[in-house]
């Protein structure tokens, strides 16, 4: 039996009346040291985003607010996720198609990445990334 594609990851949340703190630490929530941060927001009705792989990227994505579906595929199989909380995230690896669907209107997907942006590392092209995963 396979593994899944899709892994979620807790994130500690603190809380009182005051209202709640969420935390994502190097060994706690983030598998990795953080060189990127970025967020994605205020995404139009109907559009989609993503449709790229990375050759070693890792990321966490958290839906700090709203909801996103997000599908990956590794070449064979194809599973899909909603993102709706921000106690939860997202672990995509390297050599994973990712795309992001659904966004919510009041959606922020934040996502922690273990190196700075660089174009070469991203396949674009989803007949390039079969070609990737082949090999």
């Amino acid at each position: 039996m396979s593994h899944s594609l899709v892994h979620k990851i807790t994130i500690p949340s603190h809380g009182d009346t005051r209202g709640q703190l969420s935390v994502a630490e190097v060994g706690g929530a983030l598998p990795f040291v953080v060189r990127r941060v970025y967020w994605i927001h205020g995404t139009k009705p109907g559009v989609s985003r993503g449709f790229h792989a990375h050759r070693q990227l890792s990321q966490l994505c958290v839906c700090v607010a709203g909801s996103v579906r997000i599908s990956l595929f590794d070449g064979n199989r194809e599973e899909t996720v909603v993102l709706d909380s921000s106690a939860q995230g997202l672990l995509i690896g390297p050599g994973l198609w990712h795309e992001m669907h659904d966004f919510s209107p009041d959606c922020v997907l934040m996502v922690f990445a273990d190196a700075e942006y660089d174009e070469a590392d991203y396949i674009r092209d989803r007949a390039q990334f079969g070609q990737f995963v082949q090999r």
